[in-house]
């Protein structure tokens, strides 16, 4: 009886050391702990899946005949304003004669839009400085004006002045008909 710690049974089958027992809890414990990581993870893991909103965006038709002459329409693209804007000769023709200004992201009137198509000008409607929605037929070029922060934008949506570091974005679209254009 020396050999045995007090309170202990010799019998294995009553002690609490049996290693069937102990391999049971090990394995239990080993899926509720990944059981548990999963359900922390999914969450994270989905939302990194596309809105279903922004999936029925992905691309949309606009119908131009709904623009009037020195309008602009604000349409809601992938979550942003996209701008389309029916310019008129005067606007075309200060962004032709402003090509060759000193221009933070040069580009021409021209690469703003479809061949033959110079009144219409689509634009993604986001301040290139920190996202702001900027202000149309503000500032001293005709164009648009971040209330944020500042940032001008001549007729063409190229930035003139301010803390932006490009011109607004033009989206990847095409002519369906004289009328009608697909964006995205």
């Amino acid at each position: 009886m020396a050999d045995t710690v007090a309170g202990a049974s010799p019998d294995p089958h009553v002690s609490g050391d049996d290693p069937n027992r102990r391999d049971f809890i090990h394995i239990a414990a080993g899926v509720a702990a990944v059981g548990l990581v999963g359900g922390l993870a999914w969450p994270f893991i989905d939302q990194m899946n596309p809105a279903g909103d922004t999936l029925a965006l992905a691309s949309i038709e606009f119908d131009l005949s709904k623009v009037v002459e020195g309008q602009q329409v604000v349409v809601k693209w992938r979550g942003k304003p996209l701008f389309v804007r029916y310019r008129t000769a005067k606007e075309i023709e200060a962004a032709i004669k402003d090509d060759h200004a000193d221009l933070r992201d040069p580009a021409t009137d021209e690469s703003r839009h479809k061949p033959g198509k110079a009144q219409y000008l689509v634009l993604i409607g986001v301040c290139t400085h920190l996202g702001c929605v900027p202000n149309f037929r503000q500032g001293e070029y005709g164009g648009w004006l971040c209330p944020c922060h500042g940032s001008v934008y001549d007729t063409s949506g190229r930035i003139r002045k301010g803390p932006a570091p490009l011109n607004l974005a033009v989206p990847d679209y095409s002519f369906l008909s004289d009328t009608k254009i697909k964006v995205g």
